[in-house]
This record gives C-alpha cells, structure tokens and sequence, in this order.
C-alpha cells in the first residue's frame, strides 16, 4: 500500500491510497477514490476504486521459449557435453 509492503490484512485503508496486488501472474494497480459504506453490486463497486494497472500483454504474442531439455534416460551431460552447453550459454 503505497509502496509500502504490508504484512496484515487488518491495515486501514482511506480515500486516496494506492495499493499493488499481484494476481495470478499479472499485477493490479488500484488507487482507492472512496469507501463504500455497504456491499453492493460489481458496477457500484468499480465506483470507488480506479484502475492505475499497465495492460496486459497481446494474446497474440508468440510465448516464451521452451527452456532446453535433454532427451528422457540420456542421463547426466559428459564434462564434454557440459563445456559445449557452458559456451552455448555463453558461460567462461
């Protein structure tokens, strides 16, 4: 809450803050306009808070790479294997 972590949920929350949620991969960012003073429907909920989140990336993006993979019972790599693995990564 406002860039402060918070370690209980009992914290006060007033008009004005901003709190950083990270959900399911993805972070929220809510700034807090005013409290409602009971329960109510979603579209009176979306009332009271703005959303200051980045969007989400494109669905068409193409996904990340698959990391490498030995094939299955190849077993552990030879110190050859290993040194060629090391320079491909551009290890010393």
């Amino acid at each position: 809450m406002n860039k402060d972590k918070i370690d209980s949920a009992s914290k006060t929350v007033r008009t004005g803050d901003v709190l950083t949620i990270g959900l399911d991969r993805r972070i929220l960012v809510l700034k807090i306009l005013a409290l409602g003073t009971r329960r109510g429907p979603y579209e009176e909920a979306r009332k009271l808070y703005e959303d200051l989140s980045p969007p989400p990336p494109p669905k068409d993006a193409p996904p990340p790479p698959a990391p490498a993979q030995r094939e299955a019972g190849a077993g552990r790599p030879t110190k050859r294997e290993r040194r060629k693995i090391d320079a491909f990564r551009g290890g010393d």
